[in-house]
C-alpha cells in the first residue's frame, strides 16, 4: 500500500494551513536559514553529534534489534522496558526535520534503514509493537499502561515529519496501516469496537497530524474518541500501581481546571485536545485548557518553566509545591511545554504562550543537553549539592530524542503567518522566505544577538502591503523603542499583545526593535516556603544560577546577595560557548564550630555565621553542570 497524502509535503511542525479555526499558519522550518552564534551551532551539532549518538545508543541499548527480532530478521530476546520503540521513533523524527532544508545522505539512509524494519515486523492487520510479539502478542491492548498507543503516536510524528521534508512515504505507509489499526479496534463499544484510551498520552496530537497529511477524518475523530473517553476510571488499578489521576482518566477532560498526574502525559493531553480545539472549535475544549494554563503557570511551574516536583509520580503535585533541590522537572516535560504553547499559539495569537515557550526553550530545554551533545539531564532541580550529573543515556530514554527532535525543528517556531500579516515570535538571526496565505512571498533578514542582546534588526527585502507584528516579550515592560528607516514608530498593539506595523513595505525597509535587557531580581509567592526572602537573578529570557566553580569551591547554596548589591552584565566569549555573566558584591555564609554537629540551638544564642566577602558570578541556568562538579543555587538569600 502506497498513501497518497491529501497535502504537498511542507516542512511545517504543526499544520494548522487549513484549520479554520487557527489564528496563525505555520511557516515551514526550510524556509528559515539560521545565521546566528547560538542556535545555529546547537542545530549542527544536532545533526552531526547528537542524533547519530543516540542512534549508536539505541543500537547499543538493543533498542533497534527489538524491531529486527520483531521483523524475523534477528533471534534473541526482546530487551529494556516496554517502550523502548518510542525512543527509535522520536529519534527519526529528530533525524527527519533536520533534514529540512539540509542534504543529508546519512540520516536519510538511516531513516529508510529502520523503516524498512519496522515494515518487515508489522502485522498483517497493521499493528506494530515489537514488545507484544511472539508469545505477548495475546496481551496487546490488555493493559492500557503498557504504552502500546504512546509507542504508535511517536511513530505517526516520525512518519509525518519525514514526508513533510522529503515527500517520501514510506514510514507514512507504516503509520496509516497502524492508525487504521487503532481507528478498526478503538470505538463505540454499541458498534463491537473496543473501549481503549492511551495509558501515556500522545496518540491524540499525532493522529490529529496525520489528519492533516492525509486529509482522512478517521483520524481526527479517532483522537477526539481518545480524548472524550477519559474520566472513566479505568486507567491505572487495576491494570498498574497508579491511580487514575497519574494518567488523567479521573475526570472527564472537560472538567478538568488543574494539571494533575504525571506531568508529560498531562501536557502531551493538552497538546492533543489544542490540536482538537483547534480543528472542531469547541468551546468546553478551550475552556478546560485555558483554566489549567492559568493553574500550571499561576501555581505549578517552576521559574524556568519546567514542570512536576515530585519524583513518586513524576508529575505534579499539590499548588505552590515547588521544592528546588528535589525539583523532578523532567526534560520532558519542558518539552511538552513547548510543544503546549505553540498549538496555543497557533490557535489564539496570544503572546503569554510564545513568552513561556521561550522562557521554558532557553532554560529547561537546553538544560537538557551538555554543551557538547553527549550527556543529558533527566530532572533539572534548581538547586543542587553536587551529586546531579548528567548521563550519556539512561535505561528511560525519553529525554535524549525529546530534546533533539526540539532542536531538529527550531527554524520552524520563528515565525508564523495571518493573512496580510507576518509575525514573529523568536529573536534569532536568520534569512526566511514567508510565504503569506494569499501566496505572496516575502524575503525577510533578521539580525541580532539575542539572548545576549535585546536590539533587532529586521530588514524587509521584497515590498508588500500588510503588517507586520512583533512580540514583545512579557520580561520587557518598558523601555523598549521602535523605528522603521531610522525614524521612531509608534505600533498598535494586537489583541494578544504584539507590536503591529501596517503600511506598503518596500523592498529594503529596516525595522530597529530594542529591548532593554536589566538584571532583574525575581521574587517568589511566599507561600512558596523555600523561596520566601530569596531572589532569583533574570536577563532578558535567561534564568540565572551560580556555581561553586566559579566561587572557589565554595557552597553556593549559602551565597546571599545584598538588596543593593549592583549586578553587572558583561560578555565572556570564552566561557561556556560564550555567555553574559552576571556579577555583584555578595557574601557566602559559613557554618562556625557551634553548628559543626548541632542541629538546633537557643534563638538566644549569640554564634553569628561567619560572613566571607565575595564577587558572585552567575552563569546561565542552561549551562550549569558543564565543568567540575559542584554546589548549584537558583534562588539566592538576601540580606
Amino acid at each position: 500500500m502506497t498513501t497518497t497524502p491529501s497535502t504537498p509535503p511542507v516542512a511545517v511542525i504543526v499544520d494548522t494551513t487549513r484549520s479554520t479555526h487557527a489564528q496563525l499558519r505555520p511557516v515551514p522550518i526550510n524556509a528559515v536559514t539560521l545565521e546566528d552564534t547560538f542556535w545555529r551551532p546547537r542545530r549542527e551539532q544536532n545533526r552531526k553529534v547528537v542524533i547519530p549518538g543516540q542512534y549508536k545508543l539505541c543500537e547499543d541499548t538493543g533498542r533497534i534489534d527489538n524491531l529486527r527480532i520483531a521483523a524475523g530478521l534477528k533471534q534473541g530476546d526482546f530487551e529494556g522496558f516496554f517502550f523502548n520503540d518510542s525512543d527509535v521513533y522520536k529519534l527519526l523524527e529528530a533525524a527527519a526535520w533536520q533534514l529540512a532544508g539540509v542534504h543529508d545522505p546519512e540520516l536519510e539512509r538511516m531513516i529508510d534503514s529502520v523503516t524498512e524494519i519496522m515494515a518487515a515486523a508489522q502485522q498483517s492487520d497493521g499493528y506494530l509493537n515489537s514488545y507484544f510479539m511472539g508469545e505477548r502478542a495475546k496481551d496487546r491492548f490488555a493493559n492500557f499502561d503498557l504504552h502500546e498507543m504512546y509507542c504508535a503516536g511517536h511513530l505517526f510524528q516520525a512518519a509525518v515529519a519525514y514526508y513533510r521534508t522529503t515527500g517520501k512515504t514510506n514510514l507514512l505507509d507504516v503509520a496509516v496501516k497502524l492508525a487504521d489499526h487503532l481507528c478498526d479496534y478503538f470505538g463505540d463499544e454499541a458498534k463491537g469496537k473496543h473501549f481503549g484510551t492511551d495509558g501515556h498520552p500522545e496518540v491524540e496530537m499525532a493522529l490529529v497530524e496525520l489528519y492533516r497529511v492525509t486529509g482522512d477524518k478517521k483520524y481526527l475523530d479517532q483522537a477526539q474518541y481518545f480524548v472524550d473517553v477519559r474520566g472513566s476510571g479505568r486507567l491505572g488499578n487495576p491494570f498498574g500501581f497508579q491511580k487514575p489521576v497519574y494518567h488523567q482518566d479521573h475526570l472527564p477532560f472537560r472538567q478538568l481546571t488543574r494539571l494533575e498526574g504525571h506531568a508529560v502525559r498531562a501536557v502531551y493531553l493538552n497538546c492533543g485536545a489544542a490540536d482538537i480545539e483547534t480543528e472542531t472549535h469547541e468551546p468546553a475544549l478551550h475552556t478546560a485548557l485555558e483554566e489549567m494554563w492559568q493553574n500550571m503557570t499561576q501555581r505549578q511551574m517552576y521559574l524556568h518553566g519546567g514542570l512536576g516536583p515530585r519524583y513518586e509520580n513524576e508529575g505534579f503535585g499539590r499548588d505552590y509545591e515547588l521544592p528546588n533541590a528535589h525539583a523532578h522537572a523532567e526534560t520532558c516535560a519542558s518539552v511538552a511545554n513547548v510543544m503546549w504553547n505553540w498549538r496555543m499559539l497557533l490557535m489564539t495569537a496570544d503572546a503569554r504562550f510564545t513568552d513561556l515557550l521561550e522562557l521554558t526553550l532557553y532554560n529547561s530545554v537546553l538544560s537538557g543537553i551538555a554543551l557538547d551533545g553527549m550527556t543529558y539531564f533527566y530532572q533539572n532541580p534548581l538547586s543542587s549539592d553536587g551529586d546531579h550529573h548528567r548521563q550519556t543515556w539512561f535505561r528511560v530514554a525519553c529525554c535524549p530524542s525529546n530534546i533533539s527532535r526540539t532542536v531538529a525543528s527550531l527554524p520552524g517556531y520563528v515565525y508564523s503567518v495571518s493573512e496580510g500579516a507576518i509575525w514573529t515570535h523568536l529573536y534569532v538571526a536568520n534569512a526566511a522566505t514567508l510565504t503569506l496565505p494569499d501566496g505572496k512571498r516575502v524575503r525577510v533578514q533578521q539580525q541580532t544577538e539575542y539572548p545576549w542582546s535585546g536590539d533587532v534588526r529586521l530588514q524587509v527585502l521584497d515590498a508588500f502591503d500588510g503588517a507586520i507584528n512583533l512580540r514583545l516579550p512579557g520580561w520587557c515592560e518598558q523601555g523598549w523603542t521602535l523605528s522603521v528607516n531610522g525614524q521612531a514608530t509608534k505600533p498598535e498593539l494586537t489583541e494578544g499583545g504584539y507590536l503591529s506595523l501596517k503600511r506598503a513595505w518596500q523592498a529594503g525597509d529596516v525595522i530597529a526593535l530594542s529591548l532593554p535587557m536589566p538584571v532583574q531580581r525575581i521574587e517568589c509567592n511566599p507561600i512558596v516556603a523555600e523561596n520566601a526572602g530569596r531572589v532569583a537573578l533574570m536577563r532578558g529570557p535567561l534564568l540565572y544560577c551560580v556555581e561553586s566553580v566559579d566561587h572557589d569551591g565554595a557552597d553556593v547554596r549559602n551565597l546571599s546577595l545584598a538588596d543593593s548589591a549592583e549586578i553587572k552584565a558583561a560578555y565572556h566569549s570564552d566561557l561556556l560557548g560564550g555567555v553574559t555573566v552576571l556579577q555583584a558584591p555578595a557574601v557566602i555564609h559559613t557554618a562556625n564550630q557551634a553548628w559543626e554537629h548541632g542541629l538546633y540551638r537557643s534563638r538566644s544564642s549569640t554564634v553569628a555565621l561567619a560572613e566571607k566577602p565575595i564577587t558572585m558570578t552567575a552563569i546561565p541556568y542552561y549551562a550549569w553542570a558543564n565543568r567540575e562538579p559542584g554546589t548549584m543555587q537558583v534562588w539566592l538569600d538576601t540580606h
